[in-house]
């Protein structure tokens, strides 16, 4: 299964590539993560729990960053197994360009998977990996830049403004540490 796809980040392409080495922006953005521990230069431990289908399976395994051309491109690939599950394996070049808005991120997705889930067949699988790319690389890009809509005022649960809202919590949580 490949899948390509782009999104306008509103940041430079520095702060995106700093977001993109750091494993608590990665935990926060992996649809299911529990834990990711590790570094961009001996890569990645994580443990994933995720749902497919009828099967749900708690997936350990690592994440490796290759091919990395600050702060222009990189290869992201993972691999976990899931038990009698199965396995899950894939990989994503990610290219980071500069763009009027401040950063346009490319990337390329491919996922394979094996045993239980791979019975499953190809379009439960290929729009279950189409779904947690989209909602990575949209959590990414939440992280990094805040909500989509900044001018609107911070709503409770109720529906009413936020006593108190502060607009610099409105920016990402990322872009608010290293800014």
């Amino acid at each position: 299964m490949k899948l390509t796809d782009q999104r306008d980040i509103a940041a430079d392409p520095a702060t995106v590539w700093a977001a993109i080495l750091d494993a608590d922006v990665l935990k926060a953005c992996v649809p299911g993560c529990e834990s990711m521990t590790g570094s961009p230069q001996e890569g990645f431990e994580a443990v994933v729990v995720q749902k497919v289908g009828p099967v749900k399976a708690r997936f350990t395994g690592a994440v490796t960053l290759s091919d990395m051309v600050a702060p222009e491109s990189l290869r992201i690939t993972g691999e976990g197994k899931g038990g009698p599950a199965g396995f899950a394996k894939g990989g994503a070049n990610v290219t980071l360009t500069p763009s009027e808005r401040g950063t346009l991120l490319s990337y390329e997705v491919e996922a394979n998977v094996g045993g239980k889930l791979a019975q499953l067949g190809s379009r439960i699988i290929d729009g279950f990996a189409k779904k947690m790319a989209d909602e990575f690389f949209a959590r990414f890009q939440q992280a990094v830049e805040g909500p989509q809509d900044a001018d609107e005022a911070e709503v409770t649960e109720g529906g009413e403004a936020a006593e108190g809202a502060d607009p610099e919590q409105k920016k990402g949580w990322f872009k608010r540490m290293i800014g």
